[in-house]
């Protein structure tokens, strides 16, 4: 039996809006901060897809939820590609400075 008014599902708008920031918040200037978007999103991602399976059509919106997990994947793949191009940046520091103390060159 089908609802006539159907309500949003809850959380799925807010794995939306968290995946959104995932992703833009990694790429502007917080690369941590949108890992944990990135968890956020997934985490109500989840809910909200649990919340539609056990209801019995009344929501509406569970496209939000799926794209909200989507994007909340992407954001997360960014910050950990970040991450490591990090690493790797700060790595050939660290071996360039050593490189120069250690031939005595100094600063």
């Amino acid at each position: 039996m089908e609802n006539r008014n159907p309500v949003p599902l809850p959380g799925s708008s807010n794995a939306l809006t968290f995946g959104i920031l995932s992703i833009v918040l990694t790429l502007t200037c917080c690369g941590p901060f949108g890992a944990i978007f990135s968890f956020l999103g997934l985490s109500n991602a989840k809910t909200a897809q649990n919340v539609f399976l056990k209801s019995t059509g009344q929501y509406t919106g569970i496209e939000n939820a799926k794209t909200g997990k989507i994007l909340s994947y992407i954001g997360l793949a960014v910050a950990g590609i970040y991450l490591i191009l990090g690493i790797i940046y700060f790595g050939v520091i660290a071996a360039i400075v050593a490189s120069s103390i250690s031939e005595g060159g100094g600063f």
